[in-house]
């Protein structure tokens, strides 16, 4: 993965003003975050998974779980990264890192005893793995904001990869610049053509050799008194046998609008997010929107939920403790529905013994019910009785 003039890192092709676009228009993952489309996919992402608790948990010997609070890992992933960022600000740091250029890395700092005590992420744009040619090991280069590179040992950065060749993620912004770019290029030109007043470009005639004086009053009249939109509806005075033809052609008539909601499906698609979630209701309703909000969960966060839980369990829980040790994502808020629902959930749940009702009360963020009033059994439906039970009754 040595980087070279014939296959530049990131951080290089970035330096260099990114990649040109068929379009026209210059697309790098910063810049591409100026289209509203893509902004909008990244953020309700990284959003989603910034606000979801990431608590670590310890498995118990007769089987089950329960949350480690003790554990060293616990407060850095799911209260504070480091000593000037909180879980929050890092996890949705990182995600949109993963987003916009396929990796998220991060210094990961150790106190004396060499367990975790904080993750500084680093800048992913400078930032690249590759094999040392002498010990054959994985190494991470840094490019510091002076200039310096730094090499940092694997077990010294906590790295999540995206779709990439395993080791190293690819940035998704430049796999789909033609389509980025495309919206950027439509974006701006309904900017441009709302500047210049709403109207499409046009020619102006003469029929003979216009003076000097007359080509400088008519370039200086229609400056000051019919550029910008708030002139758009001014008359225009044209002299001396001067004649205006239209030459542009009409956004309605070169589907400005269809373009640029295809370019934002096109999006969506990039990073699987439901249109509606980016402001594309074109097709949505209260039925479908709620299915939508739920594939959103199974199809777009979980794969996503799942990447930084093996990550997590591979570079910062000690060997030692992976069989006892795990962080896992709380989704239940996700998919806690509307309260009927719920409630009829929870009713089946609790008639059929798999939920008490201090466990019903503990998913809805209510404390339990005093002692001695039965929060804690598991009860069952008192007309259910085993097949044979019922054969032998009817025998009787």
């Amino acid at each position: 993965m040595n980087q070279t003039l014939s296959s530049p890192s990131q951080w290089m092709t970035g330096l260099l003003g990114g990649s040109g676009t068929i379009a026209g228009k210059r697309v790098t993952e910063e810049s591409a975050m100026n289209y509203t489309a893509v902004y909008a996919a990244q953020k309700v992402i990284s959003e989603t998974i910034a606000s979801l608790p990431l608590p670590v948990y310890q498995r118990l010997e007769g089987g089950g779980k329960e949350r480690a609070p003790n554990h060293y890992l616990y407060s850095v992933l799911h209260d504070q990264a480091n000593s000037e960022m909180t879980a929050f600000t890092f996890k949705e740091l990182m995600q949109h890192h993963i987003l916009s250029w396929g990796n998220a890395w991060a210094e990961i700092e150790f106190d004396r005893a060499g367990r975790v005590r904080g993750l500084w992420p680093l800048n992913p744009a400078n930032t690249w793995m590759e094999r040392n040619e002498k010990t054959k090991k994985l190494e991470v280069i840094t490019i510091l904001p002076d200039g310096q590179g730094v090499r940092l040992p694997r077990g010294r950065v906590f790295h999540i990869p995206g779709l990439g060749d395993g080791l190293m993620g690819k940035s998704p912004i430049r796999m789909h610049q033609e389509a980025i770019g495309l919206g950027q290029a439509v974006e701006e030109f309904g900017a441009r053509f709302f500047g210049n007043g709403a109207n499409p470009g046009g020619i102006v005639e003469y029929p003979g050799r216009m003076s000097d004086e007359a080509y400088e009053r008519f370039k200086k009249d229609i400056r000051e008194k019919h550029s910008g939109l708030g002139k758009s509806h001014r008359i225009m005075v044209l002299e001396e046998g001067l004649k205006y033809q239209q030459t542009g052609i009409p956004p309605e008539e070169a589907q400005f609008l269809e373009t640029r909601k295809f370019q934002l499906g096109e999006v969506a698609r990039i990073y699987r997010v439901p249109p509606h979630m980016i402001g594309d209701l074109d097709r949505s309703t209260n039925n479908n929107i709620e299915q939508q909000s739920i594939e959103f969960v199974v199809y777009t966060m979980r794969p996503w939920l799942v990447r930084w839980e093996q990550a997590i369990k591979m570079q910062l829980i000690s060997t030692e403790q992976k069989k006892k040790y795990f962080a896992e994502f709380l989704v239940d808020g996700l998919l806690r529905g509307d309260i009927q629902s719920r409630y009829e959930a929870y009713a089946i749940a609790r008639q059929n013994g798999w939920l008490s009702a201090n466990d019903i009360r503990d998913l809805e963020n209510q404390n339990p019910l005093p002692e001695g009033q039965g929060g804690g059994e598991y009860l069952v439906n008192g007309t259910m009785i085993p097949i044979a039970k019922a054969l032998e009754g009817g025998e009787e």
